[in-house]
C-alpha cells in the first residue's frame, strides 16, 4: 500500500469515527432530554399525589406527617439518581470516549468492539452499551500495554482476549480532532500532548493517559492494602484517587460514603478536590491528618506546620531529637508502659457506703475491674462500673425510702381519726424531711465517688510530656491513649482509607489509623526521598506488615515519572542518592541555574523570568524557597513591581497564578513553571529539598544561586 493509498484509509477510518462519535452524541443528547422529561414527570407527580394526599388525611396530622416523611424519602432518592446520571451525560456529551477496543475472548467465535469513556451509557430500552465506563472490567484492556493475548477479572473469574486494535481519540467539544492506533505506551502521542499542556488541564484529562503499571495498581483487590512508594510526578495522587473511584463503582453499596482521603495540609486537599467530583463521584470524606484527629480529640490546635518545618530547617537539635523520639517504636513502648501503670494503680478503689450499708465493697469492685470487665479499656470499664455503683444506689436510696413509707403508713392507721386531723401533717412534713436527709446522703455518695471519674486524656499525656507544646507528632500519641484507654473510634463508619504523602507518617499514625477506622484495606501513597521530616531507620510506610494486622499488604514501586520534562528529571537526580528517576521522553526546555550576587540583581531577574514566563503561557508559577524568611524575604524585593500571592500557611488555597511558597508547603503540588532559590545554606535535608522543589516543575525550572 502506497502513501496515497494509506492517507484515503485514513481518511475513511476517520470519517467513520466521526459519524459514530455524532451518532453517539445525538444518543446522549436524547438520553439528556428524556432525563429532563423524567424529573418533570416525578415533580408533576409527587404535586398532584401530595395534594390529594393532604385533602384526604387533613383530618389527621399522624397521617399527614407520616406522608411527607415517605415522600421526601422517596423524592430524594429519585432525583439523588435522575441528578447523577444528568451530570455524567452532561460531562460525557462534549466528549463521550477517549479509547475504542477490538477484541475477541477466547472461546468465541466472534469478535467485539467497544468504546472506552469517563462514564458508561446503555440508551433507555437498550441492552448493549454504547459507551463502557473506564472502570469496569472489560475496560482493563484498554489499559493493557500491547495488542495480542491479555485478560481481565469479570465478576466470573479472569477472562482471556486477543487484543486486535486499539484506538485513542482526541474529543474536544463535540469535535473529533485525532485518531491514533497506539499500544499506550510511555511514548504515545497522546500521552506526550496531554503532559504537555498546563498543570490544570493535564489534570483534566488524566483518565486518558493511564499507564499500564498505574491501572494494575489501581484494579488490585477491594480488601487489599497497596503501599504505593513513587518517585515524584509518578502518578501517586492519580493512582490513589482513581481506585477510589474504581472501588465505588464496583463496590458502591458496600464503600458509599465510607472512604476517608488523609492529605498532608489544606493546600494540597484544595488542589485535588476537582478530580473525584470529574469522575462523578462525590461523598468522599477528606482531611488533614492534623484535623481528623484534632476533631477525635476535641482539641483546638497544635504548633503549626509552619513553625513545626522552621524549627527543623533552622536545626533545632533538641527539637529533632523530640521528633525523632516521638516517631520511633522505642516512644510506643513507653506509651504501652503507661496505660500498664494506669491499668494497675490509677484507680484508688475503696468501699461504698450508703444510709449505715456497704452497698460496693472495694473487694467486689475490684472483681469488676480485673475479672469481668477486663476486656475492656480502662476508662470505659470505669464508666460501666461506675453505672453499676449508681445502680446500687438507687436501689438502697428506694430500699430505705420503701421502708420509710410503710412505717408512715403503719403509723398512720394506727391514730384515730382524731389523732389523725391533729398529727397527720406533722407526720407526713417528718417523712418528707426525712426522704430529703436520704437524698442529700445519695448526693453526698454521688459526690464522693470523684476517686472513678474519668480524667481527660490530653492531661494523663501533657504530664507524660513535661508540659511542652503540642505538635503534629503528639496527635497520634493522644489518640493512641484515647484508643487503649476508652475504646475510641470513628464517628463515621468508614470502610476505605486513602493516605497521600505517606512517607511523613510515623508507625503509630499507621496503627491509630487502623484502629480507628477497623478498616482492613487502605491505599497508601508516597515518595521516600520527599520524607523532610527528621527519622531514624526504615520508612514506616514500606514496613505495614510488621506492626499491623493486615493479611494482605503489596507493596509496590514506581520509578517512571510523568511529570517533568528530561531535563528536569535529570537535574533532579542529581539529588537522589539511590536509584533514580526514569524520565518520559518528553523534551522541553533546558534547566537555568544562574548566580546572582546581589539584591538588586535577584530582584531584576526574579521580576524579567516571572513576565517571561507569563508570556510564554504559563498559568501556574512558583518561586519556591527553602522556609519562610526566605520566602517573605522574596515577597519584599518584588511586590512593588508586580503581584505575587505568598503561601505561608497550610491552609491557604491555590488555584493559579504566581507565589511564592516554601519547600515543605510545595509538596504534593504542580507548576507549568518553577524559580528555585537556592541560598545555598547547609541543611540537613538539602538534597532532599532541591529534589522536592525541582519535581514540582512540570515544563520550566529555573534555578537562582544566592551567592551574597
Amino acid at each position: 500500500m502506497d502513501n496515497s493509498d494509506l492517507d484515503k484509509e485514513k481518511e475513511i477510518q476517520f470519517n467513520i469515527e466521526k459519524e459514530r462519535l455524532e451518532e453517539t452524541i445525538a444518543v446522549i443528547n436524547k438520553e439528556i432530554v428524556n432525563s429532563l422529561d423524567k424529573r418533570k414527570s416525578i415533580i408533576k407527580n409527587i404535586t398532584e399525589y401530595r395534594k390529594n394526599a393532604i385533602e384526604e388525611h387533613k383530618d389527621d396530622e399522624d397521617q399527614v406527617a407520616e406522608y411527607f416523611d415517605h415522600e421526601r424519602f422517596i423524592a430524594e432518592e429519585q432525583f439523588n439518581l435522575i441528578d447523577k446520571r444528568l451530570r455524567e451525560l452532561t460531562i460525557l456529551s462534549p466528549s463521550p470516549y477517549f479509547g475504542k477496543i477490538h477484541f475477541m475472548e477466547e472461546d468465541s467465535l466472534n469478535e467485539e468492539t467497544i468504546y472506552v469513556g469517563r462514564f458508561g451509557v446503555t440508551p433507555n430500552e437498550a441492552y448493549e452499551p454504547i459507551v463502557i465506563d473506564w472502570r469496569s472490567p472489560v475496560a482493563a484492556l484498554f489499559y493493557a500495554g500491547k495488542l495480542g493475548e491479555a485478560a481481565y477479572n469479570a465478576p466470573m473469574g479472569e477472562v482471556k482476549a486477543n487484543i486486535l486494535e486499539k484506538r485513542q481519540f482526541i474529543i474536544k467539544k463535540a469535535k473529533l480532532l485525532g485518531i491514533f492506533d497506539s499500544a499506550i505506551d510511555v511514548k504515545d502521542e497522546i500521552l506526550q500532548m496531554v503532559l504537555s499542556s498546563n498543570s490544570g488541564d493535564k489534570l483534566k484529562d488524566i483518565i486518558m493517559t493511564i499507564q499500564q503499571e498505574q491501572d494494575n495498581l489501581i484494579r488490585q483487590p477491594k480488601n487489599r492494602t497497596i503501599v504505593v512508594d513513587g518517585v515524584a510526578g509518578s502518578g501517586k495522587t492519580t493512582v490513589a484517587l482513581h481506585r477510589v473511584a474504581y472501588l465505588l463503582y464496583n463496590y458502591r453499596k458496600t464503600l458509599q460514603n465510607k472512604v476517608l482521603i488523609l492529605g498532608p495540609n489544606n493546600i494540597f486537599m484544595e488542589y485535588i478536590s476537582m478530580v473525584l467530583p470529574s469522575l462523578g463521584e462525590g461523598g468522599v470524606k477528606q482531611a488533614t491528618f492534623k484535623d481528623f484527629a484534632l476533631e477525635l480529640i476535641g482539641l483546638d490546635h497544635v504548633m503549626s506546620l509552619k513553625d513545626y518545618m522552621e524549627k527543623i530547617l533552622i536545626g533545632d537539635q533538641n527539637f529533632i531529637e523530640s521528633i525523632l523520639y516521638k516517631n520511633s517504636v522505642n516512644y510506643i513502648n513507653e506509651l504501652d508502659k503507661l496505660v500498664v501503670k494506669l491499668n494497675n494503680c490509677y484507680f484508688k478503689i475503696r468501699n461504698v457506703e450508703l444510709l449505715g450499708k456497704v452497698i460496693s465493697t472495694k473487694e467486689e469492685i475490684e472483681e469488676l475491674f480485673n475479672k469481668y470487665f477486663n476486656s475492656m479499656p480502662l476508662f470505659k470499664r470505669s464508666k460501666r462500673i461506675k453505672r453499676i455503683i449508681y445502680s446500687k444506689i438507687k436501689d438502697r436510696r428506694n430500699e430505705k425510702i420503701r421502708e420509710l413509707e410503710k412505717n408512715y403508713k403503719e403509723t398512720l392507721a394506727k391514730l384515730t381519726p382524731e389523732e389523725a386531723n391533729s398529727y397527720g401533717s406533722d407526720l407526713d412534713f417528718k417523712r418528707r424531711l426525712e426522704i430529703r436527709k436520704i437524698i442529700s446522703k445519695v448526693i453526698k455518695v454521688k459526690n464522693e465517688l470523684q476517686w472513678i471519674d474519668n480524667p481527660n486524656v490530653v492531661d494523663i499525656y501533657n504530664e507524660f510530656n513535661n508540659n511542652k507544646q503540642l505538635t503534629r507528632d503528639d496527635l497520634a500519641p493522644i489518640l493512641y491513649l484515647k484508643i487503649k484507654l476508652e475504646g475510641l473510634t470513628c464517628k463515621d463508619e468508614i470502610k476505605h482509607v486513602v493516605i497521600d504523602e505517606a512517607q511523613d507518617y510515623s508507625a503509630l499514625q499507621f496503627i491509630v489509623i487502623k484502629h480507628l477506622t477497623r478498616c482492613q484495606s487502605l491505599t497508601i501513597v508516597g515518595d521516600s526521598n520527599q520524607r523532610l521530616i527528621p527519622i531514624k531507620g526504615a520508612m514506616p510506610m514500606n514496613y505495614l506488615g510488621d506492626y499491623l494486622e493486615f493479611r494482605d499488604v503489596k507493596n509496590f514501586n514506581l520509578q517512571k515519572s510523568y511529570r517533568s520534562t528530561q531535563e528536569i528529571m535529570t537535574y533532579a537526580n542529581r539529588y537522589l542518592n539511590n536509584n533514580g528517576i526514569v524520565p518520559l521522553v518528553r523534551n522541553g526546555e533546558k534547566v537555568t541555574e544562574e548566580n546572582i550576587y546581589s539584591e538588586k540583581e535577584l530582584q531584576k531577574k526574579l521580576v524579567s523570568t516571572l513576565k517571561g514566563l507569563k508570556e510564554k503561557g504559563y498559568e501556574s508559577i512558583a518561586v519556591i524557597c527553602k522556609d519562610i524568611s526566605r520566602t517573605e524575604y522574596i515577597s519584599s524585593i518584588i511586590k512593588n513591581k508586580m503581584y505575587i500571592k505568598v503561601i505561608d500557611k497550610e491552609d491557604s488555597i491555590y488555584n493559579s497564578g504566581e507565589v511564592v511558597i516554601p519547600s515543605y508547603l510545595a509538596k504534593g503540588l504542580e507548576f507549568d513553571a518553577v524559580i528555585i532559590i537556592d541560598d545555598n545554606l547547609s541543611s540537613i535535608n538539602y538534597d532532599k529539598m532541591m529534589y522536592v522543589m525541582c519535581t514540582r516543575a512540570l515544563h520550566n525550572l529555573n534555578v537562582f544561586k544566592l551567592n551574597y
